[in-house]
């Protein structure tokens, strides 16, 4: 969560901004922190960096977006309703699950807490259908999105 809202943030955005508003910020910060605007070579090795840091939230952003999750909602609902759990992680507030069909999901915000009772479920993918699919901020995960 912290990556989330260090990015809206960042773009100054609510979590429900739509993508069209997105992209108006997006391409106003980039050509405020383009690189060849600046003439010191400090400055410029900054703005390359605040650019990168600008075009990395943007795409994070995008790929939670609601109008993102509502096009992907049937293809999110096949894989959490009929693909089982083939691995997860965890780490920090971020829990990684990769499912059966090669999909991989992150979930934002699952704290230890919950991720101990997930392990600890006497059937981890019933127990993640009805305490975390559909309760967590998620996206899709760059590693399933390589493979496509």
């Amino acid at each position: 969560m912290k990556r989330v809202n260090e990015y809206r943030k960042l773009y100054n955005v609510a979590p429900d901004t739509d993508l069209k508003q997105l992209k108006t910020t997006y391409r106003n910060l980039v050509k405020e922190w383009h690189p060849d605007k600046f003439q010191d070579e400090t400055e410029k090795a900054a703005a390359e960096l605040k650019s990168q840091q600008i075009i990395d939230a943007y795409h994070f952003l995008v790929s939670i977006a609601p109008e993102t999750k509502e096009a992907n909602l049937a293809e999110y609902t096949v894989t959490t309703t009929e693909s089982g759990i083939a691995d997860f992680k965890h780490k920090g507030l971020l829990l990684e699950v990769s499912f059966m069909d090669g999909t991989t999901y992150e979930y934002f915000g699952v704290n230890k807490n919950m991720y101990a009772k997930l392990v600890n479920a006497d059937k981890p993918y019933r127990f993640a259908k009805r305490n975390i699919f559909n309760s967590y901020l998620y996206r899709k995960s760059k590693k399933d999105q390589i493979q496509d």
